[in-house]
């Protein structure tokens, strides 16, 4: 029996394919301190790269199903991290004893304040690690249930199905791109982080006001 390894994408997409990407997904989506340490767009960006074909090598995913999965995954795992939050979520991020987790929260709650719930869902899916502690931080704080539904939704689809086809795209367009992957892996998951940049300027501020 082949050990898989949750975090690492190549060896999740070897073992499960599009059904990993689901369940993976679903639980960065949402399940918070598990959830925070699994692949999100290094994962979503090389399955829609290995739904590509070329000239020398059939697809090896199925571009809707890893579509769906995607999808469904994000959009479950976002509003189950949201009720999760809703019944308790403030009190697991107030007893969690990973350092991490808690600046992620806050800086979490400070996206919600700074851009408002809809943009913050939207804008929040994108940037990593951020988007796992970001639904149950909207339960905690009471995001009106419809209004969380309809904007991460937007969010979640967004997300999933722009990354897979920027993979699929790249795939089918660049020789060889597997020779390049961790590389655009790694660019990917840096402009995911931009959004970061007013929030942590903002707190760096806030600091020095207080010292």
């Amino acid at each position: 029996m082949i050990a898989v390894d949750p975090t690492d994408s190549a060896s999740v997409l070897a073992a499960f394919g599009a059904l990993g990407v689901l369940v993976v997904i679903f639980a960065e989506s949402g399940l918070l301190v598990f959830g925070f340490f699994l692949p999100g767009d290094s994962l979503l960006f090389p399955a829609g790269v290995l739904c590509a074909g070329t000239a020398e090598q059939a697809p090896r995913l199925v571009l809707w199903q890893v579509l769906l999965c995607a999808g469904v995954g994000a959009v479950a795992g976002g509003q189950v991290g949201f009720l999760l939050g809703r019944h308790g979520g403030r009190a697991v991020l107030a007893r969690t004893s990973k350092p991490g987790v808690r600046r992620t929260a806050e800086r979490a709650e400070r996206l919600l304040a700074r851009y408002g719930y809809g943009k913050a869902l939207v804008i929040g899916r994108f940037v990593p690690m951020v988007r796992t502690v970001l639904h149950p931080a909207a339960g905690a704080l009471g995001v009106p249930t419809r209004t969380f539904t309809v904007w991460q939704i937007v969010g979640g689809l967004l997300w999933s199905q722009s990354l897979v086809l920027a993979g699929y795209t790249l795939g089918a367009s660049v020789p060889d791109i597997d020779d390049y992957l961790p590389s655009l892996v790694a660019l990917v998951v840096v402009v995911s982080l931009l959004p970061l940049l007013p929030l942590l300027t903002e707190a760096r501020r806030t600091r020095r006001r207080h010292r």
